[in-house]
């Protein structure tokens, strides 16, 4: 239904206004704009009966998109191909006359859609119906409240019959009982074949609602998929402001070396302080579901003969330093190479309990009982977990549920 290729809008930024008209008449053809792209080359396409939900930031590209997809811009390059009867919300009362009745309303908007008078006379009772505004139906608009502007903007878009509904934000001025008129209303349309692109700071509407997002981010497509995988990827960047889904697995830090025969396993530190090191940490991949299974392979290096009562542990921890879970080999009475040498070890969750959002590994070595820290790696390596709706809350807990009555 909609095929978006490359598509780019830039604007023209002046300092001042005298500066556009400098612009025009310079024989030199000097340039006093800058150059603003608030969409930057995105692609994506939507197809019949999606429900779409684009999410972003206020100034990431959203509403300059949807304006693209309804005609009321054109694009600076790029392309843009819609198929179909599009309505649209896009500001509340947008196209309606102040002085004009909601009556007389309904018949603007709809001429303006591209039906007949007739037609528009066939859709009003249902219209009205929908809105219930009552006899504010007679009244000029200008008196209307915000909330009675989305009623009636919200009766007209839905109940044409369009192939593609568009809904910027407006869902959030309704009350709670024409909220849920709306959303039973688009469900309808939903099931019967009609396109809707949703745009909602409301990210539990998105995953409840929509089965695909997008999320904008300065005008570019930072990620497209599932609905609730997206939303989960939103949520944590707004409260994290991380967009580093991706680590590098190995640690960075460097152990000097010291001088040593070819034929070395490994090659010893210049610090004779340092008697053993974590050397690399590894996972089985970056991006997972809940009850995946989580591989965190550890290599660390000991540089004394032996050390006794060697533990190692490995902890969880939200970005924000929130403590998840931290278990050790000494707690659990695990035994593990403490002899000179390079060694690895696995930690393994077989079912990863965490819902949605980024979490980051510590790791570190100790010795007689944990007392001594040996080395400590904070925030190793991140990942992510993204689901399909089915939960919410930070665990998922074994339960069940029991009707009393």
């Amino acid at each position: 239904m909609i095929e978006v290729q490359d598509l780019v809008k830039s604007y023209k930024l002046y300092d001042k206004p005298m500066d556009r008209l400098k612009e025009a008449l310079s024989i030199s053809h000097k340039v006093y704009h800058k150059e603003f792209k608030a969409l930057n080359g995105i692609s994506f396409n939507v197809q019949k009966g999606d429900a779409l939900g684009i999410l972003g930031k206020n100034g990431s590209g959203k509403s300059t998109l949807l304006k693209l997809i309804t005609g009321v811009l054109s694009p600076t390059s790029g392309t843009l191909e819609v198929k179909g009867k599009i309505s649209a919300i896009l500001e509340l009362g947008a196209g309606f006359n102040p002085e004009y009745s909601g009556r007389e309303n309904v018949y603007l908007n709809g001429l303006m859609m591209g039906f007949s008078r007739e037609e528009i006379d066939d859709k009003m009772n249902d219209i009205i119906e929908f809105a219930d505004i009552g006899e504010f139906i007679e009244q000029p608009v200008k008196i209307y409240s915000s909330g009675m502007f989305a009623r009636l903007a919200f009766a007209v878009s839905i109940n044409v019959d369009p192939d593609i509904l568009i809904v910027d934000e407006a869902l959030a001025v309704g009350d709670v009982r024409f909220q849920t008129k709306c959303i039973d209303k688009m469900k309808e349309l939903k099931s019967r074949g009609t396109t809707i692109l949703f745009v909602s700071h409301a990210t539990e509407q998105v995953k409840r609602f929509c089965n695909k997002a997008i999320w904008l981010k300065d005008g570019n497509v930072q990620a497209l998929g599932e609905s609730s995988e997206i939303a989960d990827l939103y949520e944590d960047f707004m409260k994290y402001n991380n967009n580093d889904h991706v680590v590098e697995q190995v640690i960075t830090d460097e152990i000097k070396p010291l001088e040593v025969s070819q034929d070395e396993d490994f090659i010893k530190p210049e610090d004779p302080d340092l008697l053993a090191a974590i050397t690399k940490v590894e996972l089985n991949k970056n991006n997972f579901r809940t009850f995946d299974e989580l591989l965190v392979e550890i290599e660390y290096e000991i540089y004394a003969d032996i050390i006794e009562d060697l533990l190692l542990g490995v902890a969880i921890y939200t970005p924000d330093r929130e403590y998840i879970f931290g278990p050790n080999t000494h707690l659990e009475k695990i035994d593990i190479p403490n002899k000179f040498g390079r060694h690895r070890l696995k930690y393994i969750v077989p079912s990863l309990p965490l819902l949605g959002g980024t979490f980051c590994l510590d790791v570190g070595i100790f010795n007689n009982e944990g007392i001594v820290c040996m080395h400590y790696k904070e925030n190793v390596v991140n990942f992510v977990i993204t689901n399909k709706y089915f939960s919410e809350g930070l665990v998922y807990m074994n339960h069940r549920w029991e009707v009393s009555k």
